[in-house]
């Protein structure tokens, strides 16, 4: 049974529309993230799940009850639940009383507060700066504060909205393996909108992507990556390689589809006559030199394009008669010596193709 559901739930501001008939469903103990550009409605909903504000149609459901609009029923749903926001604001008090100030606002007894902030201090990894101004820490310092004053108190559900939003790698790790810890270790159920794609993947049970106030799909990373549902979904995540063109054979679920002067071997069910796009993922795609044996339906004779470093990688660009854009190792790029003009092999399995129909 879903611990939250969401049903036809619309909202706006000033007459314009952020999220329209948004329907989700997320079970107990379930890591469901969101994923989406900036715009797209990602903190709205969040707000309204964590009963911040009221939708403008729509109903949500906690523990199989509908939320009512007011009243003490909603408040006391509120309070099973904690939010995290992208910017916390620190209060002006000392790390301890930071933290404590949502049980003292509660009423919890002085010795049930002193345990319970002993062990969020260790969590943390804040133990010595208890007396310390919480003013004065750093991004990531205030970023695990403020997780701490939503953990203590023992929510059934944390709602972070990009909670390593503008941190450093050193501190987005911190955060990162303290969600972790969270997860493993409390099975709190934990909604999360995030922009980082592979923080999405590594700490998600489900992933959903929002598009223009929509939920446009829902799965696992892999299907999510992997099978997106149409063009702009594969667009946002980084498909990269979308290539219209049309499927001309299909011969026992191998079908070719025709893109200008070349040929896309896909498996697939499309029938023949339809208009599609071939979506490729970089890193599913090989380089070599020479065309060599491989097991690999497709392969181009093309010239390198461009090659861009990112870090331990590189995105290389190859034109075969249509653009590929593939991902390198460092390594590989100073082996193969590839350069703008090389001359190279591009190969990727008929499985590695996923076609989306045009027509959606």
């Amino acid at each position: 049974m879903s611990l939250i559901e969401v049903v036809g739930l619309s909202h706006g501001y000033g007459g314009r529309n952020i999220l329209e008939n948004v329907n989700l469903s997320v079970d107990e103990g379930e890591v469901f993230t969101l994923i989406g550009p900036t715009g797209a409605g990602k903190t709205t909903l969040l707000r309204l799940i964590d009963l911040l504000e009221v939708p403008s149609s729509g109903e949500i459901y906690f523990d199989g009850r509908r939320i009512p609009k007011a009243g003490k029923q909603r408040l006391e749903i509120r309070r099973r639940m904690a939010f995290v926001l992208q910017k916390p604001q620190a209060f002006n008090l000392s790390v301890q009383d930071n933290i404590t100030y949502g049980l003292r606002w509660r009423g919890e007894k002085k010795d049930r507060i002193a345990r319970r902030i002993d062990h969020i201090l260790e969590m943390i990894g804040l133990e010595g700066y208890r007396d310390r101004d919480a003013r004065t820490l750093s991004g990531g310092e205030a970023q695990r504060l403020a997780l701490a004053r939503a953990l203590v108190l023992e929510p059934e559900v944390l709602l972070l909205d990009e909670p390593t939003a503008n941190l450093d790698p050193v501190s987005t790790e911190k955060i990162e393996q303290l969600i972790s810890h969270i997860i493993e270790q409390r099975k709190t159920t934990v909604i999360m909108a995030t922009h980082d794609m592979s923080q999405g993947q590594q700490l998600a049970d489900r992933i959903g992507v929002i598009l223009n106030g929509e939920i446009v799909q829902v799965g696992g990373a892999k299907e999510i990556f992997d099978l997106p549902k149409d063009k702009e979904v594969a667009d946002f995540v980084g498909m990269e390689n979308i290539i219209a063109g049309r499927v001309v054979t299909r011969v026992e679920g191998i079908v070719m589809v025709s893109i200008d002067n070349n040929v896309i071997q896909a498996v697939s069910n499309y029938p023949v006559g339809e208009e599609v796009y071939a979506g490729i993922r970089p890193e599913d795609i090989t380089l070599a030199l020479s065309k060599g044996e491989s097991s690999a339906r497709n392969c181009f004779r093309g010239r390198v394009s461009r090659v861009t470093p990112l870090g331990p990688v590189s995105h290389v660009g190859v034109d075969c008669g249509f653009r590929l854009v593939t991902l390198v190792t460092r390594v590989s790029v100073e082996e193969l010596n590839l350069q703008e003009g090389k001359e190279v092999y591009a190969s990727f399995k008929a499985t590695g193709v996923h076609l989306i129909g045009k027509r959606g």
